[in-house]
């Protein structure tokens, strides 16, 4: 059964139901003699082993819990190599966005469990849409580039693959209560009762976070459950059932803010303007999110080991918006009047279900995987006029109603063999098949798109191991990945005569770790080749998405370095840098000449791609003065950097449609107590931007021809627009763990 019953009523019973968790698990009884704490699901089929050939990056929850403080999952991962991250409210909370390696989040492959999350349409994923996930969540693992198979949407640039089954080892639980600049609060509660003797176990999880943000009417109101229920059925037999609800309403700020406003009113939103100069109260963003997943594992034998998931994700939502002088006739309305002001609703309402599968096999040196995942997604988007100037409209009158439907089929089959105790060869190979309906878009409802694709993705690597010791370890690997990508469905709208041409890409990695006991240290070599990829023109549309075409060549190459140092038990230094060329070989740009009502076209060569920095750095200082303090006293200093190099608005390499380079730097103060009644009580401060640097993590570009009013001259005129993040702010937290 669904969960559509309104927010205020789940959230009222769930507290209900967490307090009485939280009761029971106070008195529950833990199997304590001979009894194996049930694990979480391990999607050990999709996720990099430790000696394979790619690069990747494991956080741990203790590493997630550190900086969890209301900000979403991309700022928690700000640090790791390659990574841009944005706000569009400014202050890390509501919408926010990743870059890895130049790459959006319609690149980017997100997987819960290993169960996809990019929506199969647009192919982002929207953090927004289950609020605080962070604290329920045990791990994140990040590959970058290609990576190894997983489910769900292409990987192009990234991979992150998350894991929030975890349950509590014993009955207990976490409250935390976060406040800060901007009128930001996060609430969260976490209880569970450990393993009972009738081998079920149960968590459950509430949250909720509100923010004003940054930009003006970029507020924030977020709120999620999620309970989780596990029977370990016999010592070979574990079920896992997890469900996670989530709802937001964000004020809109996916306009960013026009240049020439940055100097004088850096937190401008010009959105839901009326023409008497105030603005619309409920210029809005409102959307729920519901995830049910039932997973089954069984080891077969000691060397055989399956996994079955079954999930559904239920969506539906709108954003609603003020547009002034529109046309009537746009919606089908025939009044004597055309022009009007309008209040409108876009809605989506969606449905995407499936199964993800897994057998893992593994005898002396050699593992193999076989699994995949069979999933369908089927999506209304309809439009509502709520009200006009002009006079009445029919009740929840529609001025569009389309409907589309997307069906993907993957299968995949790695292996892993160890060969002389010091070479690891590694072979992947997967097939997959999308077929995609789409009848008709809110502007053009007489387009239809019935497209059909057959990707097969081979990937192979080797790892040599230099040195394995408990010690020291020394390896150095290579690998070669093949990857394809559908366009999205904005890309299938532009051209009514040429449809998107698919994406391919090549990527080769090659590096060198070391890890001893004091110091580690890796270097990673990429080199992206694309056929056809699909970029930014820098234009954007009326929901803040934008504007792509395929270019014949293109590439990503870069250097990205790591290497951490603990000279000392309190001291430790780590840093990353990534050094990337990112490059297409020839672009047409189509400009608007407004004088003659066409467009001009020039043609680039050898140009940066847009959103790609060249240098991209971090580096961080951690103290821990006081280690053995008595009491199970903790107390930590951390402060970080970033440094993001210059970055173009769209792939013509022109100055004057560029982002400046910028830095930051964050501190953040942590001290923990454990006492005989309570695990930990800890207390943090985090001090974001502490010189309090104005600068914008993002931003897009539009540009035409006219001849100028005051010159009288043809001349090229340039709008940018930018998204400014916060200056110095503050967020600080209690958490009691019991």
């Amino acid at each position: 059964m669904f969960i559509n019953y309104s927010i205020t009523q789940w959230l009222n019973g769930s507290v209900l139901a967490g307090l009485l968790l939280v009761s029971i698990s106070s008195f529950a009884q833990t199997d304590s003699i001979g009894t194996q704490q049930m694990q979480p699901v391990e999607v050990r089929a999709i996720r990099a082993a430790a000696d394979a050939p790619f690069v990747k990056t494991d956080i741990s929850a203790k590493g997630i819990e550190k900086q969890n403080l209301g900000q979403d999952v991309p700022i928690l991962l700000q640090y790791i190599p390659s990574a841009v991250t944005t706000s569009d409210a400014g202050a890390g909370v509501g919408y926010t966005g990743i870059r890895i390696r130049g790459t959006d989040a319609t690149r980017i492959n997100i997987t819960m469990n290993g169960v996809p999350v990019n929506d199969p349409e647009e192919q982002a994923a929207y953090f927004v849409d289950f609020p605080d996930i962070a604290s329920s969540t045990s791990s994140i693992q990040i590959q970058r580039g290609v990576g190894t198979s997983t489910n769900g949407a292409g990987a192009f640039g990234a991979t992150i693959g998350i894991d929030n089954l975890q349950q509590l080892d014993s009955a207990g639980g976490t409250l935390s209560s976060s406040a800060g600049s901007f009128n930001t609060w996060k609430n969260t509660l976490l209880a569970g009762t450990g393993l009972l003797k009738s081998g079920w176990q149960f968590d459950v999880r509430l949250s909720k976070i509100s923010s004003d943000g940054y930009i003006q009417r970029g507020s924030s109101d977020l709120k999620s459950l999620q309970f989780t229920a596990g029977w370990k059925a016999s010592k070979k037999t574990s079920l896992h059932f997890m469900v996670m609800t989530g709802t937001e309403k964000t004020g809109q700020a996916w306009n960013g803010v026009p240049q020439d406003s940055l100097s004088t009113n850096r937190t401008y939103n010009g959105l839901g303007l009326k023409p008497d100069g105030s603005y619309y109260n409920n210029q809005t963003d409102n959307y729920q999110q519901d995830y049910y997943q039932l997973f089954a594992d069984h080891n077969f034998s000691s060397r055989l080991t399956g996994h079955i998931g079954l999930f559904l994700t239920r969506g539906r939502g709108y954003y609603e918006e003020y547009v002034a002088a529109d046309k009537l006739s746009n919606y089908g309305l025939n009044v004597t009047n055309d022009s009007s002001d309008v209040i409108r609703q876009k809605w989506l309402d969606n449905y995407y279900y499936g199964t993800v599968f897994s057998l893992l096999w593994q005898k002396d040196k050699t593992q193999v995987a076989f699994g995949g995942g069979l999933t369908q997604f089927e999506n209304q988007h309809y439009g509502i006029i709520k009200w006009t100037s002009a006079g009445s409209v029919p009740d929840n009158y529609k001025w569009y109603n389309n409907d589309a439907q997307k069906n993907d089929v993957n299968v995949y089959l790695k292996m892993q063999r160890t060969v002389h105790e010091k070479i690891i060869l590694f072979a992947d190979l997967q097939y997959r098949y999308i077929a995609y309906y789409i009848d008709g878009y809110d502007d053009n409802p007489g387009v239809r798109r019935d497209v059909n694709y057959n990707f097969f993705n081979p990937k192979a690597g080797i790892t040599y191991l230099l040195r394995n010791t408990a010690a020291e370890k020394q390896k150095l690997y290579i690998s070669i990945a093949e990857a394809h990508r559908e366009a999205n469905r904005a890309d299938f709208e532009i051209d009514s005569i040429h449809l998107p041409k698919p994406e391919s890409l090549t990527d080769i990695e090659a590096g060198y770790e070391i890890n001893k006991t004091k110091w580690t240290a890796g270097v990673n070599l990429y080199y992206m080749s694309y056929k056809d990829q699909l970029v930014l023109t820098g234009q954007i549309n009326d929901v803040g998405a934008y504007t792509q075409t395929n270019v014949p060549k293109s590439y990503r190459a870069g250097v990205e370095i790591e290497t951490s140092v603990k000279p000392v038990d309190w001291i430790s230094v780590n840093a990353n840098a990534t050094y990337s060329q990112n490059k297409i070989a020839s672009f047409t740009e189509y400009i608007d000449d407004y004088d003659n009502g066409n467009q001009r076209a020039v043609v680039h060569n050898n140009t940066d791609i847009a959103f790609a920095p060249n240098i991209v750095g971090m580096a961080a200082l951690n103290f821990i003065p006081c280690q053995h303090m008595p009491g199970g006293q903790h107390f930590e200093i951390s402060i970080a950097g970033k440094y993001i190099g210059k970055q173009y608005l769209d792939n013509t390499k022109n100055n004057d449609r560029a982002m400046a380079a910028y830095n930051y730097f964050n501190l953040r103060l942590r001290y923990a107590i454990k006492t005989k009644r309570v695990k930990e009580i800890a207390a943090t401060l985090a001090l974001n931007n502490i010189f309090n640097t104005y600068y914008s993590s993002n931003g897009y570009t539009s540009s035409y021809y006219q001849t100028a009013a005051i010159t009288n001259k043809y001349t090229l005129f340039t709008q940018n627009n930018f998204y400014p993040q916060a200056g110095f702010n503050v967020l600080g937290s209690i958490t009691l763990k019991w």
